[in-house]
């Protein structure tokens, strides 16, 4: 979709206990994160929620009150504890149900003497949703209000994001720049925050690490949707760095 004048925020809902016990690394995050900066959409949050249905529909009815749009990943595979197609319905305060379409797009892949009680959960879909297609395994994700619903899967919740993508309300991509500081962060934080006090419309940030012998360092990313107000913040932190004794 074309840009919006005002900016366009999102949630994302990791579902799953297997990413609270550490028997999985997320690898959604840092990807959903970056896909949607880059077309204009800002994550504003990311929560991570066992496999308990009442703790998912409380996370996803506060968050999808706050945002322009939920993203959830995971839970909506075969198995019993793939319960997030359940909790959304909940939430939204609809019917459940083995969904026509859904079914189709399973048989696609799987035959139909195959198509048992537990492959059949992943064409169970909250009456009212829209399908999002799933070019890599056939079985859908869904999208309900501002509530997308994809797969944990890392190749299978891209594909879902490829879908919706298209979609979605965006809005003015953020511009960023990044300042090698080559200073201390407890040298800078001072005249650090006086720019960011005479600059309201720029978001500053500082990031520590140690450069290649050893010394503290940080980079200065200086981030905001307006060209002419980056570029005027973005002078005012490098004037302040030349003027540091060195």
């Amino acid at each position: 979709m074309s840009d919006t004048t005002g900016p366009v925020s999102a949630g994302l809902l990791v579902i799953g206990d297997e990413i609270l016990s550490g028997r999985t690394k997320d690898r959604n995050i840092g990807y959903i994160a970056e896909y949607l900066t880059a077309i204009g959409i800002d994550l504003s949050e990311v929560r991570v929620v066992p496999d308990i249905e009442d703790e998912i529909v409380a996370a996803l009815n506060a968050m999808r009150a706050r945002y322009t749009y939920v993203f959830t990943t995971g839970g909506i595979g075969p198995t019993h504890d793939d319960i997030t197609a359940d909790a959304v319905a909940k939430a939204f305060g609809v019917s459940i149900g083995v969904d026509p379409r859904a079914r189709a797009m399973l048989l696609e892949r799987i035959p139909e003497a195959d198509l048992n009680e537990a492959r059949l959960r992943m064409a169970r879909i909250p009456a009212g949703a829209e399908l999002v297609a799933n070019k890599v395994s056939k079985a859908p994700g869904f999208w309900i209000g501002n509530v997308i619903v994809m797969a944990g899967v890392p190749t299978i919740m891209q594909a879902m994001l490829d879908e919706v993508a298209p979609k979605l309300k965006t809005g003015v991509r953020m511009l960023a720049e990044t300042v090698r500081a080559d200073a201390k962060e407890g040298d800078i934080g001072g005249p650090l925050a006086a720019i960011a006090a005479a600059h309201p419309e720029v978001s500053i940030g500082s990031y520590p690490f140690q450069d290649e012998e050893g010394r503290p360092n940080a980079n200065l990313v200086v981030r905001s949707r307006d060209e002419g107000k980056l570029a005027a913040a973005l002078a005012a932190v490098r004037e302040m760095l030349a003027s540091l004794p060195r």
